[in-house]
């Protein structure tokens, strides 16, 4: 077995399963896909190695994607290969055409049990003429595109990926020794910077044996910079990943060459097909979004049957991370100063369009009705409901994230704060606490130089939960001051109660439950004062929360009813569920075991999906079903629902996590 032959057990059963497929009256054509460096020459010559036994009359081996007759590299005329196949197979002359060329090698290869390996193929007309003619033989091909055109002929397509993480580092041990044991996080982390792909990673390996005393580390930062492992990592001088990706890049049509470029300049890992139909209809200068839509579809199709773009779901596509910084390299180097700003400007609008109809979805009561996207911008994607707006904000989390940096970068305030503010539903169900930290500080900045007190005033209190949530509460406590005193200078009762609940709710975290009991109740009485429903159960909520802590399960479940009968009754699906949860618990707490765990275990499922979903309240549902089961002496069902409760807060919250860690320990 080959150095480069790890970790591909599950591809070898999935091409095993295609061959058994095969018809008795048909020949039979495997392709195995990929993108430059996945190793599917590798893979496919050692597969046939392991089936030489179903091929008594041997096996053919042609490089269509080799040098020319003049020297120059590119696709191989099937005539040439043909000629060397016809000669091998013992002809005593081959004919001139190409037509009389494939009729005498379908003839010659009829009833042989003979494989065929077609390395390197550009397109399914340069395979077609090589084909076997019987069922006792079969042809392999392999391509950097899927030769979806093969499929006509009978074809079965295997994509080849990445290494296995674990196996990919195992590769790099080939080189990097026992220093790739000693530091497995740098490790991981250089064989994901070479997107698990065994040609860079072989790369990466040998650099390490070249230079036996480099840490595993000083080459994860190595390849951290500038373009990457696509430039950093050479043979001979040459960047062998960048001509790979060059030669793919080369062959593409020119709406599919334009797309990558403009989609290399974005700051995001996933692409939605509405923004890439608003990149070509910007492009065209054209309202006819038909015409835009058939164009972006060309493009997309084009880049995915090269394997440089890969669909992730229904209208979603991601770049291969070494295929990102190559476009992006092409993107800075080819597209001028307007163009691309041009395209982040698109990008922006695409954001915020598809955050405010998720915002609407999601938190139709955080929406500001002045801000309505107005009619000229980028059509959203569209979102069918609160599971699919939930899903669209989780997926597009760094995109979004990235809108806001280069929103801030280019000076682009307006959009930084209101794309901030729009992320809103992100941040309430998802709890990214960094991203929140840092968009909201952006944030901030941008609305103070657009000169909107609006945005100032909601970003502080937005922001202040982020840094409460976060544990960061005399700043928290210094953020809601501040909104609270241009809520009370701009007589906005509504602020006021906003920043008022806030600073109740660190003095609740940091236990000053007299203080926080105050704030609570200023809070329900000035929104009381304005009819504001929602915001005063709300309140009602919070007090409940203080009653528990100090104590008084009686209070605490008064004020938690009150509060979800109200919620209830205005639709306010995820609140409602949010206090049925706490309800519960207290109820648990109170010694009804029984009604607790059943609004707990209610509580549960809705969070789990549909309009209430929320990762970070199924955790602490969680939780507290551990402490119920704990609390009647079922240790083992505590056990479980602690392990489950703190597997999510490993992803949410490690704080938690470790939590939860510590009591499983006791």
């Amino acid at each position: 077995m080959t150095a480069r032959f790890i970790g591909r057990e599950a591809d070898r059963r999935a091409l095993n399963a295609l061959r058994a497929q095969r018809s008795a009256h048909a020949p039979q054509v495997l392709v195995v896909s990929g993108l430059a460096g996945v190793g599917k020459t590798t893979f496919a010559t050692h597969w046939l190695c392991e089936h030489v036994g179903s091929f008594p009359d041997g096996q053919l081996y042609a490089d269509l994607g080799g040098q020319t007759t003049d020297g120059e590299s590119g696709p191989v005329s099937p005539a040439n290969v043909l000629e060397a196949f016809l000669v091998a197979l013992g002809a005593s002359s081959v004919p001139a055409g190409i037509a009389q060329r494939s009729a005498l090698w379908r003839s010659m290869t009829s009833g042989l049990r003979l494989a065929v390996l077609l390395d390197s193929a550009f397109t399914a007309a340069q395979v077609r003429p090589l084909l076997l003619g019987a069922p006792t033989g079969l042809t392999v091909v392999t391509s950097r595109s899927n030769l979806t055109g093969l499929r006509l002929d009978g074809a079965s397509v295997h994509r080849l990926d990445g290494l296995p993480a674990e196996s990919a580092v195992e590769l790099l041990a080939v080189g990097g020794g026992t220093r790739v044991a000693r530091e497995p996080t740098a490790a991981r982390e250089v064989v994901r910077l070479c997107g698990r792909l065994p040609l860079a990673v072989t790369l990466a390996s040998a650099q390490l044996a070249l230079r036996p005393h480099r840490s595993v580390s000083a080459l994860a930062d190595s390849l951290s910079r500038g373009q990457g492992a696509v430039d950093a990592l050479r043979v001979d001088g040459e960047a062998v990943m960048r001509t790979a990706l060059d030669m793919s890049y080369d062959v593409l049509p020119d709406e599919g060459r334009a797309l990558y470029r403009r989609m290399g300049l974005l700051p995001a890992d996933r692409h939605d097909l509405s923004l890439l139909t608003a990149f070509a209809s910007e492009e065209e200068g054209s309202r006819d979004t038909g015409h835009a839509a058939d164009t972006a579809d060309t493009a997309v199709s084009a880049l995915v049957e090269a394997n440089l773009l890969e669909e992730t779901g229904p209208g979603t596509y991601r770049f291969h991370d070494l295929v990102q910084p190559h476009a992006r390299r092409l993107g800075e180097e080819l597209e001028d100063a307007g163009r691309r700003e041009r395209t982040l400007r698109c990008f922006v609008d695409w954001c915020l369009s598809t955050a405010a109809s998720a915002e609407s979805i999601l938190t139709p009561s955080h929406r500001l009705p002045e801000h309505d996207r107005p009619a000229e911008t980028v059509p959203p994607t569209p979102l069918d409901g609160p599971e699919e707006a939930l899903a669209w904000l989780d997926t597009h989390r760094n995109g979004l994230m990235g809108a806001v940096r280069n929103s801030a970068r280019l000076s682009w305030h307006s959009s930084c704060w209101r794309l901030t503010d729009l992320m809103w539903p992100l941040f309430l169900r998802l709890r990214p606490s960094e991203m929140w930290i840092e968009a909201h500080r952006l944030g901030l900045e941008a609305a103070r130089r657009s000169g909107s007190r609006q945005g100032e005033g909601r970003i502080l209190t937005s922001g202040a939960i982020g840094l409460r949530n976060a544990g960061r509460y005399p700043e928290a406590a210094d953020w809601y001051r501040q909104a609270l005193e241009m809520a009370t200078a701009d007589n906005d009762i509504r602020q006021q109660a906003q920043a008022l609940s806030g600073l109740g709710h660190v003095g609740l975290l940091t236990h000053r439950l007299d203080e926080a009991r105050d704030h609570f109740e200023h809070a329900l009485r000035l929104r009381e004062s304005i009819g504001y429903r929602r915001g005063a159960a709300l309140s009602r909520r919070r007090l409940g929360e203080t009653a528990l802590a100090a104590g008084d399960l009686a209070m605490a479940a008064e004020q938690l009813r009150r509060a979800g009968t109200e919620l209830e009754a205005l639709g306010e699906t995820y609140e409602a569920t949010r206090v049925l949860a706490l309800l519960g618990h207290v109820l648990d707490c109170g010694g009804d075991r029984d009604g607790g765990v059943r609004r707990l275990l209610e509580a549960l499922a809705c969070f789990r999906e549909g309009d209430a979903r929320s990762e970070h309240w199924e955790a602490r549902c969680l939780e507290w079903l551990g402490q119920a089961a704990e609390s009647r002496g079922d240790h083992a069902e505590s056990i479980r629902q602690y392990e489950a409760a703190r597997d999510l807060f490993r992803r949410l919250s490690p704080e938690d996590a470790q939590r939860l860690d510590d009591r499983l320990r006791q």
